[in-house]
């Protein structure tokens, strides 16, 4: 019977994945960080390990880089709430087999495993543990049964698909897109669907143009390889609008052509910048700071203001009756940060929160000096707020 590993410094994560994992007819054992979960797999042997990102102690990168140079190739499914590519890229680099943004769905979760552990495979193969004749365990399909467990191969994550049948708008596309950002672009749908299979894309755009192919029923063929990425049309701009029409039909958004720099940077604030502004792990909400150019700080801080409403409230639906917002020694230019605070303190009060700000020694100052956020407890470091929390 396949045994798996889950490392999480939360208790809560470990024991939603270990419910799953022995719903699936699989042992599972745990560990609090990295260090304990390098000591477990020296221990024994394990089919399967479950990953966190962030952690105490030794982190999950570091405990991977840690598994590969000792020769341990154990098939590796990172969880991580950080969707950018400096992340799971370099994740994928040192050689995980896939990945789960938090929080997921515990479905989302029992296929990443069986499709690791399997090597495909899905619910329709699955096998019940109850089936007469010497059926396998729940979770092991009549088709692995045979060829025994097969390693799911890494896979390449890239930033952006393109589908257009124009390689005009692919180098026009490129031009305007930060060199840090990969693309894939593709003239037709078969490239695409070949690609989707090998490789793990953060936004699909899929052109509504294409000669003999029906674009929203190509996007829905790549969204089921693709089931994590955000699905954009590419489409001409006409005299009606076309938005409403082309969300219908699945699309999550739409970018217009011709498109500028401002409309293509306005659309990497909404799928790439997001993420990278403000990373939840718990009770812990890591704000990203502000290096941008001066005018683009008011987009920098709605952002922030449209982020923070859905993050608190996963954090206060998974009972959390403290969080903590790190600044880092990040600097946010004249009196945003406090208004920032007054309107983020009074929807943490509004949940029956207690609120612990990390910030530097200057930002420190300048919340004591305004009467709205001066009562706010404020740490130099994320460690001394931890510790003040017990």
């Amino acid at each position: 019977m396949p045994c798996v590993l889950t490392v999480d410094d939360s208790r809560a994560v470990r024991t939603i994945v270990a419910k799953q994992v022995k719903d699936l007819g699989f042992d599972v054992d745990e560990a609090e960080d990295g260090i304990q979960g390098l000591a477990k797999l020296q221990d024994m042997q394990f089919d399967l390990v479950l990953l966190d990102v962030t952690m105490p102690n030794m982190d999950g990168p570091t405990m991977l880089a840690k598994m590969r140079e000792q020769g341990n190739q154990t098939p590796v499914i990172m969880l991580t709430s950080e969707s950018k590519r400096s992340v799971v890229g370099a994740a994928m680099k040192a050689g995980i087999n896939d990945y789960i943004l938090k929080p997921f769905k515990p479905e989302e979760l029992r296929n990443k495993i069986l499709t690791v552990l399997q090597g495909g495979g899905g619910d329709e193969d699955v096998v019940a543990a109850s089936s007469p004749g010497g059926a396998p365990a729940a979770g092991i399909s009549s088709r692995q049964a045979q060829s025994g467990p097969a390693e799911g191969a890494a896979k390449q994550f890239i930033d952006v698909m393109l589908v257009d049948d124009m390689e005009n708008v692919h180098k026009r596309m490129r031009g305007m897109l930060p060199q840090h950002l990969t693309m894939n672009a593709y003239t037709s749908a078969q490239s695409a669907l070949a690609a989707a299979r090998d490789r793990v894309y953060r936004v699909v755009i899929v052109d509504t143009e294409i000669p003999d192919v029906n674009s929203p029923v190509l996007a829905g063929q790549i969204k089921v390889l693709q089931p994590h990425a955000a699905f954009v049309a590419l489409a001409l701009r006409t005299a009606n609008d076309q938005t409403k029409e082309l969300k219908d039909q699945g699309f999550s958004d739409v970018l217009y052509k011709p498109f500028t720099q401002d409309t293509v940077d306005d659309f990497l604030g909404q799928y790439f910048d997001n993420n990278d502004f403000l990373i939840s792990e718990d009770n812990v909400l890591k704000v990203a700071p502000f290096n941008g150019k001066p005018e683009r700080l008011e987009r920098y801080v709605n952002r922030l203001n449209q982020l923070f409403p859905e993050v608190l409230n996963k954090v206060a639906a998974a009972c959390y009756e403290d969080i903590v917002i790190d600044f880092g020694a990040g600097a946010m230019p004249g009196d945003r940060l406090p208004k920032l605070l007054i309107g983020v303190s009074g929807l943490v009060k509004s949940m029956g929160m207690e609120m612990s700000v990390v910030a530097s020694a200057d930002a420190q100052k300048m919340l004591s000096g305004f009467e709205e956020t001066k009562a706010i407890k404020v740490y130099g470091s994320l460690q001394e707020a931890r510790a003040a929390l017990g």
